[in-house]
């Protein structure tokens, strides 16, 4: 080969030099170490603050005509200290004072663990500032027994909510009811659904079921009594990514992670919570308030 054609081959060669090699990962190294920053500056600052609210319209057989079209409002898993102060909360109350509740429901865990009485000052008063025609209602969730169950009892009723401790609340309208039933925490031990239905009116009067963990459906659905549950606990997942899902799911929280589920006869929904625990990031998956519009036609 001539020195012509020695030049020419190297010319042509697709291999690069070190020098070029080095500058192009240096170029890759810095678009990662960018994506990361801006995917840990979303998942930990920006859709945690992306409250949203789902609007939700829920079929309830015999329901009476005067509950048509009755807003149900729910929110779940505030975890007070775990990033959430008291002027968040405010937010998400503010938003659900806009929205025309009739009943505003929290389905558990308003703390996540150590001195709750450190967290008083961050839920009375917001939660007391809550706007519905009929008040506020609530179950405690496996957190708050953690924590301590009777603090966060004194909590809430400081806060003018009442606790359907595996208990009911029947709302009436003329000679229209409703039932709004509660069980204790399921994952300690506590729910007992047979004394809630004990508590219910007459077998035609709809009821709905507030319970923590949503996968106490397939218990409650086994009943036949109630025509909704709502739960939350897992906040989604927290964290879910494209066909792979949520990679961690709580205990009891695996089933019916996230939205809307047929169970039975009953309907099951789990809402993805307000607040967070550790890591206090967010992917796929934002907060969230629910408004359930029930109505007795089907959809």
């Amino acid at each position: 080969m001539t020195d012509t054609e020695h030049q020419s081959s190297q010319e042509k060669s697709p291999l690069i030099t070190r020098r070029k090699f080095l500058r192009l990962l240096g170029f890759g190294t810095a678009e990662v170490i960018v994506m990361g920053v801006g995917g840990f500056v979303y998942s930990g600052w920006i859709e945690p603050n992306m409250l949203t609210v789902s609007e939700v319209n829920t079929p309830i057989p015999n329901l009476p005509e005067q509950f048509e079209g009755y807003r149900l409002v729910q929110i779940s898993d505030i975890h007070a200290g775990t990033w959430m102060g008291r002027d968040r909360l405010m937010t998400v109350v503010n938003r659900i004072n806009e929205l025309n509740a009739d009943l505003v429901a929290i389905t558990g865990d308003y703390v996540t663990i150590g001195n709750v009485n450190w967290f008083a000052d961050i839920l009375i008063d917001p939660l007391a500032s809550i706007q519905a025609r009929d008040g506020v209602v609530a179950v405690l969730g496996n957190h708050d027994h953690w924590t301590h169950a009777g603090s966060v009892r004194e909590i809430i009723k400081s806060a003018n909510i009442r606790e359907l401790k595996n208990d009911s609340l029947v709302l009436e309208r003329d000679a229209g009811k409703l039932a709004i039933g509660g069980v204790d925490d399921v994952w300690e031990g506590f729910s007992d659904i047979d004394h809630v239905i004990e508590t219910l009116p007459e077998e035609n009067v709809p009821a709905i079921l507030l319970a923590h963990e949503p996968d106490y459906a397939d218990v409650s659905a086994a009943t036949g009594r109630f025509a909704l549950q709502i739960s939350g606990h897992s906040h989604g997942g927290q964290v879910r990514l494209p066909i792979l899902g949520a990679p961690l799911l709580p205990k009891l929280g695996e089933k019916y992670p996230i939205g809307q589920y047929q169970v039975r006869d009953m309907i099951q929904y789990t809402n993805r919570g307000v607040g967070m625990i550790p890591p206090t990031v967010r992917f796929g998956c934002p907060p969230e308030i629910t408004v359930f519009t029930l109505t007795g036609q089907p959809l």
